[in-house]
């Protein structure tokens, strides 16, 4: 019995033994086990944050292709709205370079025309001068091209007598000459206008009112002469009366109201045949 039970306890510590062997090994596979999981688990989890990261670019990636395809559209979008612009900006420069040709065809029509009138006018002013330079007193008849017309001032002095609207015998050879020159040119207007001084008029006048009426029955009475005697058609003839309110000089002295005593003939294009010279082709 003893001997048995010397067997069985050798047989205990044996078997203690090889359990404490078999622990440590196992142990040991346990923590290369545990250590190999938690490696795993580590490799796990940068693949689940790697996934998200490319959910999250991918996602984002979306969004920019939507973004950039917006931006197509909206840049196709401009594209052809610039198109549009841009053809009407062509239709617009077209149209306004077209309205800047016709306005230089007009510009240039409007020169031509001026041109032409200013040269009919330098011609009036010569035959004038050429018909009146014999025996008339230069001071009296004053010629000039001004702006669009030609006018003729003639000194009271030479057609009337002081405060009357008759006419003098001098002054029939002075208006047969300026007669000749305007019947030489039936395309033009005469206008006489008839000035005077501030000096009223006598208060026991019993024909004329004021200067207005001496200056207008001066004009009429030039006009009648004109028309009855020298054949001038009424139709280019205008009678004015401006009385003392166009003056030459200040009315302060005898020389100066001398001055604005005056009547004026102005010889001036019909309104018709200026815009005549306006439809003319432009050279």
């Amino acid at each position: 019995m003893r001997k048995l039970a010397l067997l069985l306890v050798a047989a205990v510590m044996v078997s203690s033994c090889v359990s404490k062997k078999d622990y440590a090994a196992l142990q040991a596979q346990h923590k290369k086990t545990k250590d190999e999981l938690l490696a795993v688990k580590n490799s796990l989890t940068k693949c689940l944050i790697e996934k998200e990261k490319c959910e999250s670019e991918s996602v984002s990636l979306k969004s920019n292709i939507e973004e950039l395809k917006k931006d197509k559209q909206k840049t196709l979008e401009y594209v052809d709205n610039l198109t549009v612009l841009t053809k009407g900006a062509n239709d617009n420069i077209k149209e306004t370079l077209a309205q800047l040709s016709k306005k230089d065809k007009y510009i240039n029509r409007i020169r031509a025309a001026a041109s032409k009138k200013d040269s009919l006018n330098l011609v009036v002013a010569f035959h004038l001068k050429k018909e009146l330079k014999d025996g008339i007193d230069d001071e009296d008849i004053e010629i000039n091209v001004e702006k669009t017309v030609v006018f003729i001032s003639i000194s009271d002095k030479l057609l009337f007598k002081s405060g009357s609207y008759n006419v003098t015998e001098k002054a029939y050879k002075v208006l047969e000459k300026v007669a000749t020159v305007v019947n030489g040119q039936p395309e033009m207007d005469v206008m006489i206008e008839g000035h005077t001084d501030d000096t009223p008029i006598k208060a026991d006048n019993k024909i004329l009112q004021d200067n207005w009426d001496l200056s207008a029955k001066r004009a009429t009475a030039i006009t009648r002469i004109l028309q009855y005697k020298y054949g001038v058609k009424p139709s280019r003839l205008i009678a004015a009366g401006r009385s003392s309110y166009v003056p030459l000089a200040p009315n302060d002295s005898p020389a100066n109201k001398s001055k604005n005593r005056r009547t004026k003939i102005i010889i001036l294009p019909k309104i018709g045949q200026f815009f005549d010279l306006l439809e003319q082709k432009a050279e």
